[in-house]
């Protein structure tokens, strides 16, 4: 069963558009949508249920992706990046999306940056700033895909990422670029699970004194068949110990189910946080984002925001996710 009730349908793509590993940003009095595609395709929202296409990040792939794509077997989608995180520094977006091959740790998270997204702004324009870091095959012990990026209490950002191997993690960033702050870049083991291995697409939030690491567990990309769910634990740092509600560590499998398939409803996962500041009444709107594969419509992937609240011991609570009335 799940471990909170299950709503509606969020009815927020078109058939032929299916949303994978959702985030989301506000600007310019828009909710700015952002998932694995294409070029990162967008869409945008007035209230984070009704959706509109918005083109997509890049029109032609990134230098530094092509030659992934070109590694990418038969029968796979070649140029889909994966995954893209947004996060505001200093004056501008910034979003990190991955190339990678599917099984493999062979794989490149890169950036891209915007000081604005409404397009009919004079200063939209997409840069590309190229790769912040990579894996490969028989070198490395991680995976260069799913990023996050998080502040410490000192506000230094921070990049996690990390999807099955060695699990998610982390290091310091240079606010300035956005790209790790040491060549090559100091690694630290956040969350992992030594026999299953299944972990990936962290998502933080600070809330207090705790910073909360939401992850995915399990199996994705299955259609009805995903067993995706998403968990959490918590830190008084933002680089750990992190520990789920019954005090286990997530560096040994442990994590804390908030989030998982029921009904129609089926692995649900990719999930990103967006703390909602646009609301001047109730700046502390906090969604969990995430996709789900609907079995009403042969395992479309599909959207769903939920609302996050917290129980009187200061854990998250999922609640249904928004609909029209």
């Amino acid at each position: 069963m799940a471990a909170w009730p299950m709503g509606p349908f969020v009815g927020a793509q078109p058939p032929s558009a299916p949303i994978h590993d959702p985030c989301i940003a506000h600007d310019a009095g828009w909710y700015v949508l952002f998932g694995t595609g294409r070029g990162v395709p967008m869409r945008r929202s007035r209230d984070l249920v009704s959706w509109e296409r918005l083109g997509r990040v890049f029109e032609e792939p990134p230098v530094w992706a092509v030659d992934v794509f070109e590694r990418r077997p038969p029968g796979r989608r070649r140029d889909d990046l994966w995954a893209p995180a947004i996060v505001r520094m200093n004056g501008r977006f910034h979003l990190y999306c991955a190339a990678s091959i599917f099984g493999k740790n062979d794989s490149r998270i890169g950036l891209v940056t915007n000081t604005t997204l409404d397009p009919n702004h004079a200063d939209y324009r997409w840069v590309d700033q190229g790769v912040v870091i990579e894996s490969a095959p028989g070198r490395d012990d991680f995976n260069a895909i799913d990023a996050e990026v998080a502040f410490d209490a000192d506000g230094s950002p921070w990049l996690l990422f990390g999807s099955f191997f060695s699990g998610i993690k982390a290091c310091r960033l240079d606010a300035a670029t956005g790209k790790p702050l040491e060549s090559p870049p100091s690694l630290l083991t956040v969350a992992h699970r030594p026999e299953e291995k299944a972990i990936e697409n962290a998502a933080v939030m600070r809330r207090g004194d705790w910073w909360y690491l939401f992850a995915s567990f399990d199996i994705c990309c299955r259609g009805v068949e995903s067993t995706y769910n998403v968990r959490v634990g918590r830190s008084n740092t933002l680089i750990g110990p992190y520990r789920d509600r019954d005090g286990r560590p997530m560096l040994e499998g442990g994590g804390t189910l908030i989030l998982e398939g029921e009904g129609t409803v089926r692995g649900p996962g990719g999930a990103s946080v967006f703390q909602d500041a646009s609301d001047a009444a109730d700046p502390g709107r906090t969604y969990l984002v995430h996709h789900f594969y609907d079995a009403t419509r042969g395992g479309f992937s599909a959207l769903q925001v939920r609302p996050l609240t917290w129980d009187d011991d200061g854990w998250p609570r999922v609640g249904k996710p928004l609909a029209k009335p």
